[in-house]
């Protein structure tokens, strides 16, 4: 059997997500492969986890779709019965790791170590936060392939750097650098190779050192508020307060605000 796409760690209340296809720049070619990323995102909600860092294995980050499947119009881009297949096979597959990348309760943080590209672009922005690596690069380049962002794109990328500059990328299929991402606000931290993973695992722990039902509220709060009406998320907002008055980690926090100590969280 073989291994998963996705290997899986969990180390002091941080999920480690890598994607492990190195030989093929962490390219999606299997409905399996998107089933693996689900799964793990899955494990680590049912965990005692508290926030999670998603990266590659080896060069790239993510290279998008397999173009060996595509080609060949099989996997993620099964066309055995042509148009009517490839819809299913989107939906069954990539569009069901980008669901559960949306649904997810844990804080994310993206560790971009190299190239993201199409899909992999997305899988990026579905992230919280987004740390690059130097060595990084950033393309939305499914015209170049004749192709439309199957994955949600249209709708993902916008929402991370505005229309303009979301058309401008996906429209030419240009490539950017991370200092192009940086001042475009696709990611907030460009880092040295060597440190980006440690920086990424030294933010995790800062997110996961406070209330672990409330980062899930406050996560949810954030995803929801990029879809309402101010007035709706006022009301979730006075909902999901009322929910995090009741948690013992809130009195925890008040009590050791007021003694000056540090807080000791339970996660209740």
């Amino acid at each position: 059997m073989s291994t998963p796409f996705v290997h899986y760690s969990l180390d002091n209340g941080i999920v480690t997500l890598r994607l492990d296809r190195p030989e093929r720049r962490n390219a999606i070619a299997e409905v399996s492969d998107c089933e693996d990323l689900s799964a793990a995102l899955r494990q680590a909600q049912e965990s005692r986890a508290s926030c999670i860092v998603l990266t590659g294995a080896g060069s790239a980050f993510c290279a998008g779709g397999s173009l060996q499947a595509i080609q060949q119009r099989q996997g993620i881009a099964d066309a055995t019965d042509g148009a009517v297949d490839i819809r299913a096979s989107y939906r069954r597959g990539v569009q069901r790791a980008i669901e559960a990348l949306w649904e997810c309760e844990l804080p994310m943080i993206a560790a971009i170590n190299g190239p993201a590209i199409g899909l992999g672009l997305d899988l990026a922005c579905l992230c919280d936060i987004r740390l690059a690596s130097e060595k990084a690069s950033f393309a939305s380049s499914f015209i170049r392939l004749g192709l439309i962002p199957g994955d949600g794109g249209a709708w993902i990328l916008p929402r991370i750097i505005g229309l303009s500059a979301a058309s401008e990328l996906i429209l030419t299929g240009d490539s950017i650098d991370p200092p192009t991402a940086k001042s475009l606000g696709l990611v907030s931290r460009v880092l040295p190779a060597e440190s980006l993973l440690p920086e990424a695992l030294a933010m995790a722990q800062r997110i996961a050192a406070n209330p672990a039902k409330t980062l899930r509220l406050s996560k949810r709060l954030l995803r929801e508020g990029q879809q309402q009406r101010l007035g709706d998320v006022l009301q979730l907002s006075a909902a999901f307060q009322a929910l995090a008055h009741e948690t013992e980690d809130h009195r925890e926090a008040v009590e050791a605000a007021l003694a000056r100590r540090a807080p000791r969280f339970s996660g209740r």
